[in-house]
Formats: C-alpha cells, sequence, structure tokens
C-alpha cells in the first residue's frame, strides 16, 4: 500500500512538472494559444535588408509587436512586412514606419512614430509612411569608391 502512494504521488509530481515546463516554453515563446492580443498592419518598403521575421516593432523604444512575414509584392516590387501589434496600441493612419539598427552593426527593427490622425488603424490595414534603413555597405561602398 506504501508503494503504491509513493508512485502515485511521483506521478503527480512529473505531470505537475510537465504542465510547468509546456506553460513556460509557450509564454517565453510568446505563443498565444487561446485568443489573439494582437492585430495585423502591413508596410511596404523599398528594402528590408536585414529585417527577419520575428524582429521587434516599437514605439519610444518600447516593443509593442513584432514581425510576422516578410515578402515581395510582385507588382511593386517591393517588401511587403506583414506586423502583429498589441490590441491596446491604437495607431493613426497617419503613423510612419522606419526600419532602424539596435547599435552599429545590431539587428533590425520598425520603429513605429506616432502622428496627429483620429483616424485608427485597424486589423489588416496598411501603414502607408514607410522609410527604409539605410545601407552601411552601400554607402562605404559609394565613399570608397568616390561616389560621394
Amino acid at each position: 500500500m506504501k508503494k503504491t502512494t509513493v508512485e502515485i504521488s511521483v506521478g503527480l509530481f512529473v505531470l505537475a512538472g510537465i504542465i510547468c515546463v509546456g506553460y513556460l516554453a509557450i509564454k517565453l515563446g510568446k505563443m498565444e494559444i487561446i485568443g489573439e492580443n494582437t492585430y495585423t498592419l502591413y508596410g511596404q518598403f523599398e528594402s528590408v535588408t536585414g529585417l527577419t521575421r520575428g524582429a521587434s516593432v516599437e514605439i519610444a523604444g518600447v516593443q509593442v509587436g513584432q514581425v510576422s512575414d516578410i515578402h515581395l509584392d510582385h507588382e511593386s516590387q517591393e517588401a511587403v512586412v506583414t506586423m502583429k501589434i498589441e490590441k491596446q496600441v491604437e495607431l493613426g493612419d497617419d503613423v510612419i514606419a522606419s526600419l532602424k539598427t539596435a547599435g552599429l552593426i545590431g539587428d533590425k527593427f520598425i520603429k513605429l512614430t506616432p502622428g496627429a490622425s483620429d483616424v485608427v488603424l485597424k486589423d489588416g490595414d496598411s501603414i502607408t509612411e514607410t522609410e527604409s534603413g539605410v545601407d552601411i555597405e552601400e554607402l562605404i561602398s559609394k565613399y570608397v569608391f568616390g561616389g560621394v
């Protein structure tokens, strides 16, 4: 009888541990299982060199979303960036999306600069004002080969 009680206790302990590890994996991976706490916005850029899926989207240095997809628009030959933004963040239709670099040779991220418009962007809308990042390699090559 005592052996069965110990085995049940160990089994419950292991089960609780597996549930805790699963919960932490979901939270640390920033995955949503029940309900989506974000909405989708699109931005069209001339170049998104160095930007990757999962890159952060920031306002005033605070992460408010992340890049979920990057693909090429075959008609305009520009990159379309899909961003998941937290629902509590409301952006006007005059928001500016800029591609920035964290540090001198750091990771790329999208910086949103809010405007003063009262028209709020909704799920599936596009950001019309975008700025591509500065390509350091291109600037250096222009300087070295006398293009400046």
